[in-house]
């Protein structure tokens, strides 16, 4: 990047926050980068992807009071017709910048006093990998399993690369990150797709594939904010779905010879028709706790263009032999799952890979 700004080699971090509508909250998210603790320079880069609320007036306000209190600012306004994503936003505002790190703060959440500066200190650290934190979520009773499953992921035992497969997206939530430019850079930005677009799942598996690394924070930086106006609930299901087999099928299967799938049922079976006819080939049995599926004795696959149709056995989850793709959600069972899964004594990420 090419800096015209002569005092941009000054900048340590800059904050990247892309604006839609964001009207209601825009106060409380700003303040709190105003609040920052950190004692480099900050600049704050925005970009409104052409709102129609009174975002953009509450933004000029708050480039005079950032300005007013030392920080640098850039902030670009739309000038299309539609809004063309989160996507394209983060990468409008990153373009914009020239800070040595970069601080993704969605404009709907808000950020802890200290969280640059402590993020900062494991970035000088880990200046190849996407620092992450833990988070409190608002309102204090959504999303709670998904909560729980985040803030509870061991960076000690590889969890934060071994459950990248699951339901649940990024093992590090997308407004927790902080990265250096490097970093991004390599990895060339987010997806500008538009609407539906997981952009933080594609750019977080591209990191992966690069040999990026992942770290996190165990300190609460962030207040994530759910809402009905959240851009995930725009995201397509089913490219989801689609991403996390192609990045399973990449990242795992190809290295195995054969495996299990746990779940006879319906999410078992939907990873196996997902898999392509060689890895299909490769998955020896479905394993489950449910008698009436184990009676079955095979799942014949009857929509397959193979003659005869595959058959595979369908067995008790202690005769399974590892490896083994778990399709079972967690924290749905009173803990009966994980009792089993236990008493396998198997080690994640060797034996088995979470995919639920």
């Amino acid at each position: 990047m090419t800096c015209k700004n002569k005092t941009c080699h000054e900048i340590e971090v800059s904050v990247i926050i892309p604006v839609h509508n964001s009207e209601e909250w825009l106060d409380e998210c700003l303040k709190s980068v105003l609040d920052q603790d950190f004692n480099g320079k900050i600049q704050v880069s925005i970009y409104d992807d052409c709102s129609i609320d009174k975002s953009w007036s509450k933004l000029k306000l708050w480039e005079r009071e950032f300005l007013h209190n030392g920080l640098d600012v850039v902030l670009e306004k739309s000038i299309y017709n539609a809004a063309l994503g989160v996507g394209y936003a983060r990468n409008r505002a990153v373009k914009n910048s020239s800070g040595r790190f970069l601080c993704f703060l969605d404009s709907d959440d808000v950020m802890t006093a200290d969280r640059i500066r402590v993020q900062h200190g494991r970035a000088l650290q880990n200046l190849d990998a996407i620092i992450g934190s833990r988070f409190v979520r608002w309102p204090k009773d959504s999303t709670l399993r998904f909560t729980k499953w985040a803030n509870n992921l061991e960076d000690s035992n590889q969890q934060l690369y071994t459950q990248a497969f699951t339901s649940h997206g990024p093992t590090l939530i997308m407004p927790t990150w902080f990265i250096s430019r490097k970093t991004f850079d390599k990895v060339g930005g987010f997806d500008e797709s538009g609407k539906g677009t997981p952009e933080d799942l594609i750019f977080f598996y591209q990191h992966l594939k690069l040999a990026g690394k992942l770290c996190r924070c165990p300190e609460v930086l962030l207040t994530y904010r759910y809402h009905k106006n959240c851009s995930t609930f725009s995201v397509s299901e089913s490219v989801i779905w689609d991403l996390r087999v192609q990045f399973l099928q990449e990242r795992i299967i190809r290295n195995w010879s054969s495996f299990t799938i746990w779940n006879a049922g319906k999410q078992g079976r939907k990873l196996y028709r997902s898999l392509s006819p060689l890895n299909q080939k490769k998955v020896i049995a479905f394993c489950d706790v449910d008698v009436k599926k184990i009676n079955q004795g095979f799942y014949i696959y009857e929509h397959s263009t193979e003659i005869p149709k595959p058959k595979v056995p369908i067995i008790h989850f202690t005769e399974a032999q590892p490896p083994i793709i778990i399709c079972v959600k967690l924290d749905l069972t009173d803990g009966e799952f994980e009792k089993n899964l236990e008493l396998l004594h198997l080690q994640e990420g060797v034996d088995y890979i979470h995919f639920n």
